[in-house]
């Protein structure tokens, strides 16, 4: 059944607002049109099912989306584009965003790096209030985060003159639950930052859309 022209997703986002689609409509209106044999919401909603639903659309990969049946190249760039974009505005800077808690850092990386198919491994850089400085990441596709070098990890807080800096990685699994060798690296990590006179307050493991952090698991007061 053809939808009415006021019920395309595309009509309809202009009629009703972003926030008036769901989730399949809002990819259709992505998509623009559909494949041979079915319309662009059908083809959405494959996508979504490829996915496991919208909160799997920041790991699925563009070889994935291209299995499908009507997504070329151009189709899943639009997709994981629009994505990515989402993903920026969410996690827009602020002036000078400052961090009282981990649960505020994990707040700032988990948009951006939380949904993540590989693993990356990264330093938020502080000031002395604990001010944003930037965020680097260090190393990408790493296993684990135990390839963390301590001289790539703290050269940019150095040169920065960072008071205090926060490690962060994500687990691609969506689980953030420490491993052993994540244990090891942030107690490694820690011991060589205090060497140099560098601060680090905390290690942020990113899910899906959770985190664990080694500050409030050991109990301290924003500080490892």
């Amino acid at each position: 059944m053809r939808l009415s022209l006021s019920d395309r997703p595309r009509e309809k986002l202009v009629r009703l607002g972003a926030a008036g689609l769901g989730d399949n409509e809002l990819i259709a209106a992505i998509l623009g049109f559909g494949r041979r044999g079915s319309d662009a919401l059908e083809l959405a909603a494959a996508i979504l099912d490829r996915s496991g639903g919208p909160g799997g659309l920041p790991r699925i990969g563009i070889d994935d989306l291209r299995q499908l049946h009507g997504v070329g190249v151009a189709r899943a760039a639009q997709i994981l584009a629009a994505v990515e974009l989402g993903r920026r505005t969410l996690s827009a800077p602020a002036a000078r965003r400052r961090f009282r808690h981990p649960r505020d850092v994990a707040a700032w990386l988990l948009p951006q790096y939380g949904g993540k198919p590989v693993e990356q491994f990264g330093v938020v850089l502080l000031d002395a209030r604990s001010g944003l400085l930037s965020t680097r990441i260090v190393s990408t596709g790493s296993a684990d985060a135990s390839s963390a070098d301590a001289r790539e990890v703290f050269r940019d807080a150095i040169v920065a003159r960072a008071a205090a800096v926060v490690l962060f990685h994500n687990h691609p699994t969506g689980d953030p639950t420490p491993s052993r060798e994540d244990v090891a690296v942030t107690r490694r990590l820690v011991a060589a930052a205090a060497v140099i006179g560098i601060d680090v307050v905390d290690h942020v493991i990113l899910g899906a859309d959770t985190y664990f952090s080694f500050h409030e698991q050991e109990g301290q007061r924003w500080k490892i």
